[in-house]
């Protein structure tokens, strides 16, 4: 028998057993007085029972297993608060503990586990010191509350971290004093630390680089030499170099010893990506046809972590009623740590045809401009940017030229973008513009706002929701750069509807009216999500979206919907879409589309 509030040393040498090791027949568990939940906690800890689960049931691997046991199952009792709970662990009949370990059984038939767990203590004091200010406790640490040996080690743990959050970097546990009074079940525990020293951050020294320049990377991570210790500045400097992309992985170590100036160096161990990556990908909708995407990457141009992005895609291949195939290119550098620590300053040039409703628009843009990142969730990006475009119809063709001043924000704190199940997305961005000649001057406003829930059990079942909004204010209709405006239809707005297939009329001459973009634009979405098995996913969706020719959703205008189905078959990169629309309301009625693509559709 093994008493929970008793200490003993377990032998880990096992006898050889002298005769052929025989399987074990039964095992048995019980846990009288114990409820579901502590007499699960209890089978999950046994050694023996995961033999039993695994089939390692040869007499030695058993005799081990039932000889450690006893301490796992005290330290599962006294996780739950239980400090003098009774242990017996039976080899057909023979206390396992009174074994010697150089004689262990040849032949394991049965064994049984028995555990009286009762009774449960609380905490009759709990207690730490020296108490940093600002140092946040675990709340089941805390008189009254049940003694859980986890929230004792939480507490430690917490009250270290709090005397290191404020410069103490080398504070430590200096001893504990823990009681417990098994006559009235009650657990008196007190925390003794040692603050130490208050320090600085001294000298950061790098290793590990081959093509990036020292320089660079103290300037990227903004290492706050001489400034007060501060754990979050080190977890800080770590995330600044891993969003460059440019490091497989980062390491900080705290020197053992701090200076004799009461400083503290830091470590630094850095190991670079591959400079070059490349992607693909693809998506075929049965109205807009088959669209291929492509990039090439290089991660460190001049050895400052410069990322240089080229990237193409063709679209409306094999599409309805498609004139001709649409293209994207794009070439882009961004130089982190420019002109600040936590920005990015980017060059960007890009051209473009999009065949749209009864437009074919040519365009050219070159930009330049500052994104920013404030905390883990959160950036901005701001910059100016010279725009061509020559739009082309059935009544000839316009040309625009303007020079804008786009400003966004995105708050994004989904658990996983391309298969969101909790969190909230926000992209927010204004668009001011001064054109030239017939091109009007204005700004853009729009917003794409996303939440997402998932509930049931094993949270198999996700609410996704988006709203879309956009207008145009200060530019007419006709004068507006076909960029700015705004169509509905298709998988990016509402399925089931063509591509871009609502826009509003425009009277390019008394005898020609073409379709064209609006200045308002309004588009709701809703998902109900749900995993069949680990692999299938089913989804039943329905889109809306509103299209006006003024704008702030004035003058005249029109909504059309979509509804459908669709199958999410689970990836590691993401899952691969199929959904099947058709339209619900709306001036178009052109049956049944199909959309295929990789990730959820938002």
């Amino acid at each position: 028998m093994w008493r929970a509030g008793c200490a003993a040393l377990l032998c880990p040498f096992l006898a050889m057993p002298l005769a052929p090791a025989q399987a074990l027949d039964g095992f048995v568990l019980t846990a009288p007085g114990a409820d579901k939940a502590l007499t699960d906690r209890l089978r999950a800890a046994s050694l023996v029972a995961d033999a039993e689960r695994s089939g390692q049931t040869d007499s030695q691997s058993v005799f081990a297993a039932a000889r450690a046991d006893y301490a796992r199952l005290i330290g599962a009792l006294y996780a739950e608060g239980y400090y003098s709970g009774v242990i017996h662990i039976r080899i057909d009949g023979r206390e396992v503990a009174e074994i010697p370990p150089l004689d262990a059984p040849a032949t394991i038939r049965e064994v049984e586990i028995s555990v009286t767990p009762d009774p449960r203590f609380t905490f009759s004091q709990a207690r730490m010191k020296p108490y940093a200010r600002g140092t946040r406790l675990p709340p089941a640490y805390g008189d009254t509350k049940v003694a859980r040996s986890g929230a004792i080690v939480d507490a430690a743990d917490a009250g270290v971290e709090g005397w290191r959050n404020i410069g103490h970097a080398k504070a430590e546990i200096a001893g504990q004093n823990i009681t417990a009074d098994h006559r009235n079940a009650t657990l008196s525990s007190e925390i003794l630390l040692e603050p130490g020293p208050r320090l600085r951050f001294g000298r950061l020294s790098m290793s590990g680089y081959e093509r990036m320049k020292p320089e660079r990377i103290a300037r990227i991570a903004g290492f706050p030499t001489g400034e007060v210790f501060d754990p979050k500045a080190l977890d800080k400097a770590a995330t600044r170099l891993r969003r460059t992309g440019a490091f497989r992985s980062v390491a900080l170590t705290e020197a053992e010893r701090p200076g004799p100036d009461g400083t503290l160096d830091i470590g630094l161990v850095v190991a670079e990506e591959k400079l070059r990556r490349f992607g693909f990908g693809a998506e075929v909708s049965s109205s807009e046809g088959l669209s291929l995407s492509g990039y090439w990457l290089h991660r460190n141009l001049f050895g400052g972590a410069e990322r240089l992005r080229v990237d193409g895609a063709f679209d409306r291949i094999g599409g309805q009623d498609v004139d001709g195939i649409g293209y994207d290119f794009g070439v882009r550098i961004d130089r982190p740590a420019t002109p600040v620590t936590d920005a990015s300053a980017f060059v960007e040039v890009r051209a473009a045809r999009r065949e749209i409703v009864d437009l074919t628009v040519d365009g050219f843009e070159f930009s330049f401009g500052l994104t920013r990142e404030f905390g883990d969730h959160i950036s901005a990006e701001a910059g100016i940017s010279y725009i061509t475009a020559t739009a082309k119809d059935a009544a000839g063709s316009v040309d625009y030229e303007a020079v804008a001043l786009p400003i966004s924000i995105t708050w994004d704190n989904r658990d996983k973008p391309l298969d969101a199940r909790k969190g909230y997305y926000l992209d927010a961005g204004v668009t001011p513009f001064h054109g030239f000649g017939t091109t009007g001057s204005g700004g853009q406003i729009k917003a794409d706002a996303r939440a997402y829930r998932a509930f049931g059990t094993d949270e198999r079942f996700v609410l996704a929701g988006r709203l879309q909004l956009g207008t145009v204010i200060g530019s007419s209709l006709a004068a507006t750069p076909p960029d700015y405006l705004f169509w509905s239809g298709g998988g990016g707005t509402v399925r089931g509807q063509p591509y871009q297939s609502l826009g509003v009329p425009l009277a390019r001459t008394p005898t020609i009216t073409v379709e064209t973009g609006g200045l308002s634009f309004a588009g709701l979405s809703g998902e109900f999500r749900a995993n069949i098995t680990e692999k299938i996913g089913a989804v039943a969706f329905y889109d809306a979206g509103f299209v006006s020719d003024e704008e702030l959703f004035g003058g005249n205008g029109e909504w059309h919907a979509g509804a459908g189905l669709g199958l999410r078959y689970i990836t590691g990169i993401g899952p691969i879409r199929v959904d099947v629309g058709m339209p619900v309301s709306g001036p178009t009625n052109d049956g049944v589309q199909i959309y295929v693509g990789i990730g959820q559709a938002f």
